[in-house]
């Protein structure tokens, strides 16, 4: 065992331990292997509504009309957002982005298209 373990990457749990070549997590049963630890995260992908993988800056549309709470109305199909920015938001929001006309918002990956 060494003296560091790492954290468990499903329940963040610091009592870790080696099973030979995997770390396992008494906690949550987790078990996951040393060249996967932290240091070796993949990064998340994130892909639009028809599978294309976005990335920061991208300029996608809106693939379905959009309600947005305290608006006069809908953010419409078709609408050029610019410069998006990817983010590990709350929930599914994962683009933090500024829609002309509406201001800065939060959208879900699922209802844009990469242009």
């Amino acid at each position: 065992m060494t003296d560091a373990s790492p954290a468990c990457p499903e329940c963040a749990g610091h009592y870790a331990y080696e099973t030979g070549a995997l770390w396992a997590c008494p906690e949550c049963g987790h078990e996951w292997s040393q060249e996967a630890g932290p240091e070796a995260e993949e990064e998340r992908v994130i892909r639009d509504a028809v599978g294309n993988v976005l990335a920061d800056g991208d300029t996608v549309t809106v693939v379905k009309d959009l309600k947005v709470k305290g608006a006069a109305g809908p953010i419409k199909v078709g609408t050029k957002v610019k410069n998006i920015r990817l983010v590990d938001g709350v929930g599914d929001h994962d683009i933090d982005c500024k829609v002309d006309g509406f201001g800065p918002l939060q959208l879900k990956s699922s209802v844009v298209k990469k242009i």
